[in-house]
């Protein structure tokens, strides 16, 4: 069965972007056909996050009409598959957000999992990613604003019909995990999925592009996501890291091929 999850927070600044490339790029890892779409299409970064800012097509060009979307799928790390939303203004001011349904409708049918990085705030183009999805989930930072924003977050998702499966906290630095995740479920009302320590190892993945889950496989950061990600797959992290193991080894076996032709 397809799961549909959509990333949200408050505001900018979270990691929520990084988050869902690394959780996406994971379970890919894991074996899951995943694909992941940018759906901030007014201040997209996603696709500068893996080096697909210079796509021919994307979301936007699908949005407005002129391009499938079969166009705007990319291979991405991992195995994942990517749809980039474009970063000129010309291509945002002539995509409609309207469509946004019809192409999930079309993405649904390829994938086993189909994670949706949306816009930070609250928008009207925020609002389609929330209302469609599975499940929402939070991602927000150890400080109040952030917090607070993501409450709102989670209000405007339950107005819409949606659902907040739950909050995944990013850069946790020296604050005491269990004393903020306490405080953090208590006032959003739902569980923390997942606890991302300060790594700079993310930093210096994010320099040379490419998730860090692959670039530092065993640094804290990574480690978190894909216990992360092991949970939406829905086994434990022990089965997850044999699937890795046995995914290395048939890409390796189809490269090695590949080369041989």
């Amino acid at each position: 069965m397809v799961r549909v999850f959509t990333f949200a927070s408050g505001k900018g600044g979270t990691g929520k972007t990084t988050v869902t490339v690394n959780l996406g790029t994971s379970l890919a890892l894991f074996g899951r056909n995943t694909y992941i779409m940018d759906a901030d299409i007014g201040m997209a970064n996603l696709g500068l996050a893996i080096g697909l800012e210079d796509v021919p097509v994307t979301l936007h060009e699908v949005l407005a009409g002129k391009a499938n979307i079969s166009d705007a799928i990319y291979e991405g790390p991992g195995g994942v598959k990517v749809v980039p939303s474009g970063i000129s203004l010309q291509g945002f001011q002539q995509a409609d957000p309207e469509k946004l349904r019809d192409v999930l409708k079309d993405l649904v049918d390829r994938c086993d999992f189909l994670l949706i990085d949306a816009p930070a705030g609250i928008s009207r183009d925020g609002v389609i990613p929330l209302a469609v999805a599975d499940d929402v989930i939070l991602v927000v930072n150890p400080e109040l604003s952030s917090i607070v924003d993501a409450l709102k977050t989670k209000i405007l998702t339950e107005v819409v019909g949606g659902h907040v499966m739950g909050v995944v906290i990013n850069r946790i630095g020296l604050e005491k995990p269990d004393i903020v995740t306490q405080k953090i479920e208590k006032v959003l009302g739902v569980r923390v999925l997942g606890v991302i320590p300060e790594d700079p190892n993310v930093r210096r993945a994010a320099s040379s592009k490419t998730p860090v889950v692959i670039k530092y496989p065993v640094s804290g950061a990574s480690m978190a996501i894909k216990k992360i990600a092991a949970q939406l797959a829905g086994i434990s992290f022990e089965e997850a890291r044999i699937e890795m193991k046995e995914g290395f080894v048939d890409r390796f076996a189809k490269a090695l091929f590949k080369g041989k032709k």
